[in-house]
């Protein structure tokens, strides 16, 4: 799906310029070696020197999510500067946004990292959202949560993903909500009517500077206790409901602004509404396999945006899947590669994080196949081999 507006007056960022990315964990590092690969030189900020990113980086600046010092580090002398998290410090993107082109802008990552302002700017401009409500203190909860109906995740503002960071209650739960208060951190959550889903799904868009839209198709995603555990492409959606979603996308890009990339996470409940779960102005989980079957990957469409360049075809040419590798796989020992690499059209992509831990993503497994059941089938039984 795609849409333009008139061209602006933004420069082109070539080949042989500079990237700079916020963040250099696993999206980080695969941004840069789109990167690379296009020639362009990239340095990362991260708060770990040895971060996934820093062996494809020409420079690493060690800092804090907030450290507006290395932020500005980063910024100087920055072509186009884009980001891999959303948890940065609004002072810090501020300053970076002074001293070059911050992509995709302040305000969305602003109202993106706080789930008690992206909820209600969703309501507030007209997308379709579950029902809520902020709680903004203990006492605040078991209020929102009677009045949701009493099956609710309770989701902290900030700073929650993978399952962190989120709880949910039943109507016959007992729990004292000041013992969820805690968990949550005591801080500002928001709470969610637990939904009737005939399935979960993502849709990734990209906008350039000039405004220029395009949408991938929507991915199909699966969790196990609140991680991503495989994702394929097509979703095999209704077509009415692809086109709802993938037009919601565009939409919710244009609307916030956004120049780079948006994933919009949505439910689809078995009324065969849709609501949108979740933002993320980054590339995302449920598109790596984009590499693999689309024209052109969420990496490569990030650099696009981001440099100024013409936007990528973003259709699908093969189904795909993946299959998350979790820091648990290796907890006995070094995984089996070998025999997962025995399934056919199956590849290996590891982020060089040398410490496993349970829950922590490590890396994934990419296959294609003549249908997304096929693919995802291929990955399923290559991380069984393992």
């Amino acid at each position: 799906m795609n849409s333009a507006s008139s061209p602006k007056a933004e420069s082109v960022v070539r080949p042989g310029g500079l990237l700079a990315i916020l963040g250099g964990g696993q999206l980080g590092r695969m941004t840069a070696m789109a990167a690379r690969t296009m020639g362009y030189r990239v340095r990362v900020m991260d708060p770990e020197p040895a971060c996934p990113a820093s062996f494809i980086a020409d420079q690493t600046f060690v800092g804090r999510w907030d450290d507006v010092d290395a932020a500005r580090r980063l910024g100087s002398g920055a072509d186009a500067v884009t980001l891999e998290i959303e948890q940065i410090g609004v002072d810090a993107l501020r300053e970076v946004a002074r001293l070059a082109p911050l992509r995709p802008g302040v305000e969305p990552v602003r109202i993106i990292q706080d789930k008690t302002l992206q909820k209600p700017w969703l309501a507030e401009h007209g997308f379709p959202v579950g029902s809520f409500r902020v709680v903004r203190s203990e006492a605040e909860l078991p209020e929102a949560v009677a009045a949701l109906g009493g099956d609710v995740f309770v989701k902290t503002g900030r700073g929650g993903y993978d399952g962190r960071g989120q709880v949910r209650t039943q109507p016959t739960d007992r729990t004292n909500p000041g013992a969820i208060w805690r968990e949550l951190g005591e801080r500002p959550a928001v709470a969610e009517k637990a939904l009737d889903l005939a399935c979960e799904i993502s849709v990734m868009a990209a906008r350039s500077p000039s405004g220029e839209v395009r949408a991938f198709p929507a991915a199909r995603n699966h969790h196990e206790s609140q991680i991503l555990a495989w994702s394929a492409l097509p979703a095999g959606v209704s077509p009415e409901i692809e086109f709802r979603a993938e037009a919601l996308a565009a939409d919710l890009v244009a609307k916030l602004g956004i120049v780079g990339l948006l994933c919009a996470e949505l439910f689809v409940t078995r009324a065969g509404e849709l609501f949108v779960n979740e933002l993320a102005p980054r590339p995302h989980n449920s598109y790596h396999q984009s590499e693999r079957g689309c024209v052109t990957s969420q990496f490569e469409q990030l650099v696009r945006a981001v440099c100024n360049l013409p936007l990528g075809d973003a259709s699908l040419i093969a189904p795909c899947a993946i299959a998350n590798l979790l820091g648990d796989l290796w907890l006995n020992g070094e995984p089996n590669f070998p025999a997962a690499l025995e399934v056919p059209g199956v590849r290996l992509h590891l982020y060089e994080k040398h410490t496993p831990r349970a829950g922590r993503k490590m890396g994934h497994l990419s296959a294609t196949g003549a249908t997304a059941d096929e693919a995802l089938e291929r990955v399923l039984e290559a991380k069984r081999r393992l």
